[in-house]
């Protein structure tokens, strides 16, 4: 599985207060959530990546509650992909569960301009960044999340699984 998309950087310890602000979690539509994804870091975050982006970020990404708002809205948003030197636990999951693939990079902000094309090995945790020809290594996914991130989350990998029963 292989994501290729523009980078998005930001730095540490970003929050899912940051990624989604509270004011919006009463909402329950993916796409509006989406709009309001990264409101207060980049107005109009969602309307700027219209063929996707891959958030490149330092340590502790999604810290704060455990929200899964803010995942939701970042793959609304057309995040395919977040890639960073460390996750909040809750956030990494959620990701996860709601089919958001996560890969933890140590060292990757000091190898990503905010803009390069990025090209993401979920399987193999491999990034190769397009514009400078740099590969650099990530910890892969491992193979029973990917099934999820396959099957589009948790909720329909579930759901596969019990069909073929």
């Amino acid at each position: 599985m292989i994501v290729k998309s523009k980078a998005v950087k930001l730095g540490n310890n970003v929050d899912t207060d940051v990624i989604l602000p509270g004011k919006y979690l009463a909402l329950t539509d993916p796409a509006e959530l989406g709009n309001h994804a990264m409101e207060g870091v980049s107005a109009g975050f969602a309307s700027k990546f219209t063929d996707g982006a891959v958030i490149v970020a330092g340590e502790n990404f999604g810290q704060g509650s455990s929200r899964e708002h803010a995942a939701i809205a970042l793959k609304a948003a057309g995040v395919r992909c977040v890639v960073a030197e460390s996750f909040a636990r809750i956030f990494y999951r959620n990701a996860i569960n709601i089919g958001l693939p996560a890969l933890e990079c140590l060292g990757i902000l000091t190898q990503v301009t905010d803009g390069d094309q990025l090209s993401v090995d979920l399987e193999r945790g491999e990034i190769k960044n397009l514009r400078t020809g740099a590969t650099v290594g990530a910890e892969p996914i491992p193979h029973d999340l990917l099934q999820v991130l396959n099957d589009g989350g948790i909720i329909e990998h579930l759901r596969k699984k019990r069909a073929h029963r």
